[in-house]
Formats: structure tokens, C-alpha cells, sequence
């Protein structure tokens, strides 16, 4: 078996390298030390590519390979760790967005979710249940033409900073077959975040409380 790189997947480290080298790794300390949120070099990673990495190419994302993207994430994780961790918290929403969502709320959201112009949360960790989707306890249930929403979730990254979130939640019976997920602008009324937790402000605690039509 060859392992060996081709001519494209070169290409994506050289340009994720100078990016990293040029935009992340100079900020990296002073962001860490301050709590920063890098909204600003995120954006200039969406002009890149870097915000839409495995999202579908029919919602404007680049359809990569996990094997190239890991690639791209692996030079900017040489310049800044935790904005590596985010950006790919952000492209995992992003790509279920695009793969999963109504055409219409496509069209809403992912133009500026791969250019990084809007930003995205995933919401799956809660108090009680760490990671454990089929334990979770938030829930949605239907009234009418809405989802009446309920619950909490911890170690979120970029709660606070980002403009929505995909929520891991409980629909149905106990266990996972229960679960299933919604978009939620993270402006929504009735959330409320709590304090930052961890260095460069990249984690916290979301509480979901609101009517969702």
C-alpha cells in the first residue's frame, strides 16, 4: 500500500502551514493568556477553505476527505491547539448542517458558516451525562408548529461567541434511538450561557431554555 501524499494533499499542508505559521502561532500565547477567542484569524481560516472542510460541495463546502482535512488541522495545530479544536468542532456542525438540514435552512446558513463569517457549536456533553448521547436528558418537545426546548449542556466550545448550535436531544423514548438533533440560532430566546471555563475562552456551559418553531 502507498502512502505517500499526492501533488493536492502536498498543496493543503503548505497552504494550512503558512496560514498557521503567519496567523496562529504569532497570537497563540497572548490569545491563551487573555481568554481570546480568535473570531478574527477563524474568518481569515474561512477564506481558506479551513471552515468548510468535509461539508458537501452542494452547501459551498470543499467535500473533503477526513484524511485530507486531518491533514490541513494537523499544521494548524502547530500554531495554535485550541483554535485547531474548535475549527473542527465548527466543520463537523457545519457538514451535518449541509448534509442533513432542509434545503432552505442550507441556504441560510451555510453560505457564511464554510467562510467563517458565522461560526458553529455542537451541543452534546451535559452535567450528568459526559458524552453519553444515549444517557442525555435535554429534550424537545413538539407544541404545535414548535419545539418546546429544555436542559443543559457543559464543555461547549465557543458557547457564547457562536451564531448557532446543533443540539443533541431527546425526542422520544429512553436510550438512543431517542435522540435526534436540531438547529438552534444560538441567539435564540431563553438560552443563557455560563462562565468560560479553561483558558482562551474556548468552553461553556449552554442552557437551552425557549420555544423553537
Amino acid at each position: 500500500m502507498d502512502f505517500s501524499l499526492n501533488e493536492d494533499q502536498k498543496a493543503f499542508i503548505a497552504s494550512a502551514r503558512a496560514f498557521s505559521q503567519g496567523a496562529l502561532a504569532p497570537n497563540a500565547a497572548h490569545w491563551d493568556e487573555h481568554s481570546v477567542f480568535a473570531t478574527d484569524a477563524l474568518a481569515q481560516a474561512g477564506e481558506l477553505g479551513f471552515m468548510g472542510m468535509y461539508t458537501p460541495e452542494s452547501a459551498g463546502g470543499l467535500g473533503m476527505s477526513r484524511l485530507d482535512a486531518s491533514l490541513i488541522v494537523e499544521e494548524l495545530a502547530k500554531g495554535c491547539t485550541a483554535t485547531a479544536a474548535f475549527l473542527t468542532i465548527h466543520n463537523m456542525a457545519t457538514s451535518m448542517i449541509g448534509k442533513y438540514c432542509a434545503e432552505s435552512v442550507i441556504e441560510e446558513w451555510c453560505p457564511a458558516l464554510v467562510m467563517g463569517s458565522k461560526l458553529a457549536s455542537y451541543c452534546l456533553t451535559e452535567p450528568g451525562a459526559g458524552s453519553d448521547a444515549a444517557s442525555l436528558r435535554t429534550s424537545a418537545v413538539r407544541d404545535g408548529d414548535c419545539y418546546v426546548v429544555n436542559g443543559s449542556k457543559v464543555f461547549i466550545s465557543g458557547a457564547g461567541e457562536t451564531d448557532v448550535l446543533v443540539v443533541m436531544l431527546r425526542t422520544g423514548s429512553a436510550g438512543p434511538r431517542g435522540i435526534s438533533a436540531l438547529l438552534i440560532p444560538a441567539d435564540a430566546e431563553g438560552i443563557s450561557y455560563g462562565k468560560k471555563r479553561g483558558q482562551d475562552g474556548l468552553e461553556r456551559p449552554a442552557h437551552p431554555r425557549h420555544h423553537l418553531r
